[in-house]
Formats: structure tokens, C-alpha cells, sequence
């Protein structure tokens, strides 16, 4: 079964980090990706370089950042594919991200019309 890893940061929680620690936090992220399982994945860039898309009276509105202010912010994701959710949460729990106050948002990945 996939699941979709959906990681959200706690603002500010990085930058209370040395340098080192955020070097190291990161190196810990790219050897995740090499786990079994692991389909792939990506982080993304601050909400500051996002833009936002709504429509209103039936046309495109767009917008720079984010579409809402939140607690945590969605940092990346990985893609999963393990046997249950019990390995997908046991995966998710060793994310750096939960230690540091964040969060992680384990979902079933849909699966498309079959031929």
C-alpha cells in the first residue's frame, strides 16, 4: 500500500538550531530517502517563494504565499510504499521533524482506475 508522508514544520523551529544541527537534520532527511519502501520525495521551499491559486466571481486569483496562516507549515513529503500503516507510522515517527515540534500527515495514496 503507498501512503503520502506529509511533513509540517513548526516556524522557527530550524533557525533555534546551530548550524551544524540543521547540517546534520538534513543529511538525516536524504538518508531516509534511501530507505526501502521509499518512492520518492521532496522538500519545499519556504512558504515565502509560494503563490496561491483561487478562483473568485470565476476567474483565476492569484496570490503570493501561502493560502492560509497555520501553525506548522508543509515542508516536504515522502512517498511510501510499505506493506500497512503501522510501518508507514512507525517510518513517519522517525522523522526529524517530530522531534522538533512538527508534525507528520500519514494518508492512504489513492489508487487509479484500474485497466
Amino acid at each position: 500500500m503507498q501512503y503520502a508522508l506529509l511533513i509540517y514544520e513548526k516556524p522557527g523551529a530550524y533557525e533555534a538550531l546551530g548550524e551544524d544541527e540543521r547540517t546534520a537534520i538534513s543529511q538525516e532527511y536524504w538518508a531516509l530517502r534511501e530507505e526501502p519502501g521509499i518512492l520518492g520525495g521532496a522538500g519545499l521551499l519556504p512558504t515565502s517563494a509560494a503563490t496561491t491559486v483561487r478562483q473568485q466571481d470565476g476567474q483565476a486569483l492569484i496570490t503570493d504565499g501561502p493560502f492560509a496562516d497555520t501553525k506548522e507549515v508543509f515542508a516536504g513529503f515522502y512517498l511510501l510504499d510499505v506493506d500497512d500503516l503501522d510501518a508507514a507510522l512507525t517510518f513517519a515517527g522517525r522523522l526529524p521533524v517530530v522531534r522538533l515540534g512538527g508534525s507528520v500527515e500519514v494518508r492512504p495514496v489513492r489508487e487509479g482506475p484500474r485497466s
